[in-house]
């Protein structure tokens, strides 16, 4: 709010395609009164100017002047055309008319020790398209963070009360448990773009792609290693101990099974 002067900030996964657009409608804005001083200043028509690569120059000649040249003269009144307002200031609005949605894919692969249910990441796919990719580093660096949110969420995360009072007992990080560079694996992101048309940049949001599949990802992962035993589904989180007692609970009835079994086959 300090800088904006109005909009309802940033969330949803609309920085970029809502607030990259309105960025290059102000840099269109600013490019067009940037010709118009430039073809001041280098005695050209401004339909004869063109802007690449950070500089402004008459189309056909090796004149030329950069933008910043440009911006700094922009406030200087005397270096100025009387029909040109100083300064090189402009605003951008963009209002979408429909949104996007990213698409993806994630595996997981993990295996759970029998003996202490604790679970270990070994590999980690993760394929999305978000459109127009304008920052690769970045986008991975949020897919990987995103991603890490959902396997804590699937794993190890979870809000707990005191039956007793309601006391919120898992209140700061000490009782809290949040996952960790040993809880994760190296994680392979790889993009698959395609560009949208519902904003100026073509891109679609990021932010959300990585824990919304990293979550059933890995819960699926963890029912998929226990379905041998039988079993079909475990609550969120599935920590080391509930894991090892939904695995003993599964042996017993096994054991019980068997057992009528073999009753059984002894009457006969």
């Amino acid at each position: 709010t300090d800088i904006a002067n109005y909009g309802r900030g940033t969330f949803n996964s609309r920085s970029m395609s809502i607030g990259g657009s309105a960025v290059v409608r102000a840099c269109d804005k600013t490019i067009e009164k940037a010709k118009k001083i430039a073809s001041y200043i280098l005695e050209a028509a401004e339909t004869d100017i063109e802007f690449e690569f950070g500089e402004l120059k008459v189309i056909g000649t090796d004149r030329k002047i950069s933008i910043l040249r440009v911006a700094e003269k922009a406030f200087d009144p005397k270096a100025l055309s009387p029909d040109i307002e100083p300064g090189l200031n402009e605003t951008g609005i963009y209002t979408p008319q429909y949104w996007n949605w990213p698409t993806g894919v994630q595996v997981c692969e993990l295996e759970i020790d029998p003996e202490t249910g604790v679970i270990q990441i070994h590999d980690f796919v993760c394929v999305d398209d978000v459109g127009t990719v304008v920052n690769p580093l970045l986008l991975k660096a949020q897919m990987h963070g995103g991603i890490v949110q959902g396997i804590g969420q699937a794993l190890m995360e979870n809000i707990v009360f005191d039956s007793e009072s309601g006391q919120l007992i898992s209140g700061s990080l000490m009782d809290y448990c949040l996952p960790r560079a040993d809880n994760v694996c190296q994680m392979e992101i790889i993009s698959a773009p395609v560009p949208t048309n519902s904003n100026l940049l073509g891109v679609k949001g990021g932010g959300e792609s990585g824990p919304t599949g990293a979550l059933p990802a890995t819960i699926n992962a963890v029912v998929d290693a226990l379905k041998p035993l039988g079993i079909t589904h475990i609550e969120m989180p599935a920590t080391p101990e509930r894991v090892w007692k939904a695995m003993k609970k599964a042996k017993r009835t096994e054991t019980i099974q068997q057992g009528l079994l073999v009753e059984s086959q002894n009457e006969k």
